[in-house]
């Protein structure tokens, strides 16, 4: 009786299965002064909560730091940690040559809370925008055919001329500009703060409406997000 064997199950043509994204690694090698230690330091580690990054101890050992603990890092995550234990005369050059980072520590909690700090820069992150001021619009001026001044009330932070603003409606941001002055009364002010009346003028827009908000903002600022890098040298904490 021939055997029937089963075909490799194919994928149906023109569905792309999503991509599997890798979470960061954040591989040590660990030294400490005893056993003991070097299992506390370990099991705390493998306690931390960091649902974004992998923390693995790939190799401990006790006593000083010496060059082959370096080539066991150099091959990782190239960071040693040292929990109350020293280092090998000569190894600064070598620490170099291998763009290893050597961390030493006297306290555990100290290494736990750097080490986590660590593993929280390893994880990509956007820029943020950041809000630097909000308020209130109170009043609308017609200020030509196209445009208004908005009396506004600062709430918080404060308005600053030459920053970025828009205004807020029930539906969501419907304007977005740069403040090019700011009028109390009659006079005009570079700055205002919490509790005071300022007018915008608007050139090139007429639809807010008493109620809105309006909100200083700043964007992200452009350029890589930094992240640690192993320095190269002995590092205590």
């Amino acid at each position: 009786m021939a055997i029937k064997t089963q075909k490799p199950e194919r994928k149906p043509a023109g569905i792309k299965l999503p991509p599997q994204t890798k979470r960061p690694k954040l591989e040590i090698v660990l030294k400490c002064d005893s056993m003991g230690s070097a299992e506390a330091v370990a099991g705390s580690l493998d306690a931390m909560a960091t649902p974004d990054v992998d923390i693995r101890v790939i190799h401990s050992g006790v006593g000083d730091i010496s060059k082959s603990d370096v080539l066991f890092a150099e091959t990782a995550g190239r960071l040693i940690v040292g929990f109350q234990v020293g280092v090998m005369q000569g190894m600064e050059k070598v620490l170099r040559e291998h763009r290893v980072e050597v961390r030493l520590y006297a306290v555990i909690y100290k290494l736990i809370a750097d080490i986590k700090e660590i593993a929280g820069n390893l994880v990509p992150r956007s820029p943020e925008e950041r809000i630097i001021g909000s308020g209130k619009v109170i009043a609308l001026f017609k200020s030509n055919r196209k445009g208004i001044i908005i009396g506004c009330e600062v709430q918080e932070g404060a308005f600053s001329v030459g920053e970025r603003f828009r205004i807020i409606s029930a539906v969501g941001p419907i304007y977005a500009g740069i403040i090019e002055s700011l009028h109390i009364g009659n006079s005009g002010v570079k700055k205002a703060v919490p509790g005071q009346q300022v007018g915008i003028r608007i050139k090139d827009f007429n639809k807010a409406k008493v109620g809105d908000l309006v909100e200083s903002f700043r964007p992200p600022a452009p350029g890589k997000v930094r992240t640690w890098e192993p320095a190269g040298q002995i590092i205590r904490i």
